[in-house]
């Protein structure tokens, strides 16, 4: 627990208000263990949720990596904008 607040603390010092994280970490449903370490699993809401309110999640995706072993392990990737500010709107499809 102790390397996951330093790693959000350090985000926090390293990225400016209105700039952009794109964190990837294993699925809430991925394995319990990687090369023999036990992980942390999360889904989308619960990996925000580490790095509190002043984050914004904008978007989150899943994939799905197949090891060079056949094994599957499921990732989630999100992308959070660091600031209170108003989301940027994209622009409008075809």
């Amino acid at each position: 627990m102790a390397d996951r607040q330093r790693y959000v603390e350090q985000v926090r010092a390293s990225v400016r208000p209105g700039g952009y994280v794109i964190v990837a970490t294993f699925a809430s449903d991925g394995p319990a263990k990687c090369s023999g370490l036990e992980v942390v699993r999360y889904a989308p809401q619960e990996l925000h949720d580490q790095f509190g309110s002043d984050f914004q999640l904008l978007e989150s995706a899943r994939e799905e990596h197949h090891t060079p072993a056949g094994a599957l392990q499921p990732f989630i990737y999100c992308l959070c904008r660091v600031g209170a500010g108003p989301a940027p709107t994209r622009p409008a499809g075809p």
